[in-house]
């Protein structure tokens, strides 16, 4: 057996173990918004609930391991305490997981990662309007547990208002599981979906994506491209060299000629295997 103490590794690798070792955890995706009314969004898995009388909430936005910096999420919750927890569903992880990269501060990560903002009833912050389900809260409490990279900030908020698509309520009124379809996050880049098991997302924080607001509205508005497609799209450093791109045309051209819909299928098609490249190139033929 692999025994350890926390004290002599480090904490790059016992986060590792810890986030592999406690999974599936479900995932917070924080909306909130700093002093001067810049949205910002982001997603984080140290979250549970723990009470209902008062209905209370605990996330935590932890120092980063590396450079021992804050997150926007924690300076924002400090200074205005008001936050909207959006649950994340299967139809929009791709777009959730592109909102986690790290963008430079005063960035609309739901631009970047294609959602629509939906002013909320009681706190400022928006919702997620693609969110199964929206909670505006107010924080109560922030327990900041060290000051070195890697420490955890415990947001304790309190649900004001909860906000359920009907189209996820079972006949007798109480949310049907199977129909929410709910995500998690497991180690490295694995996730758990409720209703399958593990499948996995590259991980954005090693990348800069350049967003689904860098997407043509030709394809960003696809009758047949989903969130998530979209959310993959997005999460590229750059487009493919036009070199590469007529190359792939003269290559694939005569299956699908300038038909929109044919070349917007084909590109789903590439998406499904992963290969988002080949889909990049497919959308961007001539």
């Amino acid at each position: 057996m692999l025994s350890i103490n926390p004290s002599e590794i480090s904490t790059v690798q016992l986060h590792g173990y810890l986030l592999s070792a406690i999974a599936p955890r479900p995932i917070a995706f924080a909306s909130t918004m700093d002093e001067f009314g810049n949205p910002n969004l982001s997603p984080f898995s140290f979250f549970n609930v723990f009470s209902a009388n008062p209905p209370i909430l605990v996330f935590s936005p932890a120092r980063r391991v590396k450079e021992n910096t804050t997150k926007d999420t924690f300076e924002n919750s400090k200074k205005t305490k008001e936050v909207v927890i959006n649950v994340v569903n299967y139809n929009m992880v791709q777009q959730m997981s592109l909102a986690s990269t790290e963008y430079p501060t005063g960035i609309n990560e739901f631009e970047k990662a294609g959602f629509t903002m939906l002013k909320s009833d009681i706190v400022k912050p928006f919702r997620v309007a693609e969110s199964p389900i929206q909670m505006e809260c107010k924080i109560t409490e922030i327990i900041e547990l060290g000051i070195e990279g890697g420490a955890g900030n415990l947001i304790i908020c309190e649900v004001v208002k909860m906000h359920i698509k009907e189209e996820f309520l079972g006949d007798d009124g109480t949310i049907n599981q199977h129909k929410l379809d709910l995500v998690s996050r497991a180690g490295g880049s694995l996730y758990s979906r409720a209703n399958c098991g593990f499948f996995e997302i590259p991980k954005p924080l090693l990348t800069m994506g350049i967003g689904v607001d860098a997407i043509p509205a030709a394809i960003r508005n696809s009758t047949v491209l989903t969130g998530n497609d979209l959310g993959m799209l997005g999460n590229v450093e750059a487009l493919p060299e036009a070199n590469d791109v007529d190359k792939f045309a003269k290559e694939h051209a005569k299956y699908i000629g300038s038909n929109l819909l044919k070349k917007h299928t084909f590109a789903k098609d590439f998406l499904t295997k992963n290969d988002i490249d080949s889909a990049w190139k497919a959308l961007l033929m001539k």
